[in-house]
């Protein structure tokens, strides 16, 4: 523990688990009025009343119409302030933003009173960088055949294809939208709501399982296949434990999904899917599309041995993860590993079906992310790794092609959703990754025998904990 006074603030730092501080923050009664008559002064000189020139209106009738409206702004300063005197005081390394400590509430601020808070951050933990040079890699290597381009072209008149509204009864790959209510299984409690659900009926291909509101979902067919528009059904499952939120985690859920409207696509001809990537001819198609193939496989490739880098330190590095994770780590996480998959070229609807696999994986492997994530900044700290702002835009431009948005669209996107430091941390953590690759011993593998290993592995990941 650590106490520091500032010039006004009395100020303590403890420890509150792994990788968690606790901020405790006293502000003086003389820092709070002199914050609360700033306030005020200001408002003064602005507001304009009926009745009242600008900057002439009584401060007794301000303080009755703006007085909840001062405090908020006043505590938000001191705050604020407060926060970062901390930061500086301690040499505290957040990676979050701060919340309320457990157990605690915001309090008023009262003129003439002293304004206590405490708050917890997560922080960067402490821990020796394990060695990272000479590290031995495997690398997939795969070439790409026909069969691959037939197997895009065959995506692509989907994902091009035109959708006709239909009223069921719905077969494999048909859409649906409609309202969604989900409550812990038993009680009437609702948990979540949307008029706007989306589920498609599962591929041939795909075991019966699909993605729902984020889940995946192990017999979604048998409970969809086959219904109209206007149909409810009862669709059930368990909350994984991999979840952003807390609230659902292991919990058996039950969902009323009600059908309001629903598509087929129908698939395009290839002349269609040439003149919507803007080719002349179906004669370069295969050609085009061959030449995509191939750079998604070499950044694949690259992935995968990011991957390894980041396994291989997570194992030789040792220090404490919190006990459980928040629903903000658990957010981070999946908030990265769709960036990673978008900047791959995947299409958004592969996307959202891998991320609902993710959120099936254990609450172990969720932790080795958060490990994962801890050594990647440790490791970009020690290379001296950072983004540039062409970098962010580069990365930002190539997300928004997977997409099919602008790139300025997709940056609002982020910047409204306080996602956009996670494109700067995608690129540093992949310059470090790739600092390790560049003095690392490679052994080349056949892809088969890769995707085959990935695949046992990621079904131990979601196996029953």
């Amino acid at each position: 523990m650590t106490t520091a006074p500032t010039a006004e603030n009395t100020i303590k730092v403890t420890d509150a688990g792994p990788a968690l501080k606790r901020i405790e923050i006293s502000i003086p009664s003389a820092r709070v009025d002199e914050q609360l008559d700033s306030a005020m002064a200001n408002l003064a000189s602005q507001a304009s009343l009926p009745g009242f020139r600008r900057g002439h209106a009584p401060k007794g009738l301000l303080e009755k119409r703006f007085g909840s409206a001062l405090a908020q702004e006043a505590r938000q300063h001191l705050v604020s302030q407060a926060y970062q005197q901390a930061l500086e005081a301690h040499k505290i390394r957040p990676i979050s933003q701060p919340d309320l400590a457990s157990g605690t509430t915001e309090p008023d601020l009262v003129r003439g009173k002293e304004f206590a808070l405490a708050l917890e951050v997560e922080v960067m933990p402490e821990f020796t960088l394990p060695q990272w040079e000479g590290l031995a890699l495997r690398r997939p290597i795969l070439e790409i055949l026909d069969k691959h381009v037939e197997e895009e072209t065959h995506r692509l008149s989907y994902r091009i294809g035109k959708p006709a509204k239909i009223d069921g009864p719905f077969m494999a790959l048909d859409r649906m939208v409609g309202k969604a209510v989900v409550r812990a299984k038993g009680l009437d409690k609702v948990i979540f709501e949307t008029e706007t659900a989306l589920a498609v009926v599962p591929a041939e291909d795909d075991e019966g399982k699909g993605p729902f509101l984020g889940l995946l979902v192990d017999g979604l067919e048998a409970v969809i296949k086959g219904k109209m528009v206007g149909d409810t059904v009862i669709i059930e499952l368990t909350g994984p434990e991999g979840h952003e939120i807390a609230e659902i985690r292991g919990q058996p859920l039950s969902v009323t999904f009600t059908i309001a409207s629903a598509e087929r696509i129908a698939p395009a001809a290839v002349e269609e899917i040439a003149a919507a990537i803007g080719l002349e001819s179906t004669a370069l198609l295969a050609e085009n599309l061959k030449g995509v193939l191939e750079r998604r496989r070499d950044e694949e490739q690259r992935s995968a041995l990011r991957e390894q880098v980041f396994e291989l330190l997570a194992e030789k590095a040792s220090f404490d993860l919190p006990e459980r994770l928040s629903e903000g780590q658990i957010a981070r996480d999946i908030e990265r590993q769709k960036l990673e998959m978008l900047y791959r070229g995947m299409d958004p609807q592969t996307v959202e079906a891998r991320l609902a696999e993710t959120r099936r994986s254990s609450a172990e492997v969720s932790r080795r992310r958060l490990k994962m994530f801890f050594i990647l900044a440790k490791l970009a700290e020690t290379l001296g790794v950072e983004a540039s702002e062409g970098e962010v835009n580069g990365r930002i431009a190539a997300i928004a092609r997977s997409r099919n948005m602008r790139p300025d669209a997709l940056r609002a996107e982020l910047e409204k959703n306080g996602r956009l430091g996670e494109v700067a941390l995608q690129i540093r953590e992949h310059k470090s990754a790739d600092r390790v690759i560049a003095k690392a011993t490679l052994t080349d593998v056949p892809a088969e025998e890769w995707n085959k290993e990935a695949q046992a592995k990621a079904s131990k990941a979601t196996a029953t904990k």
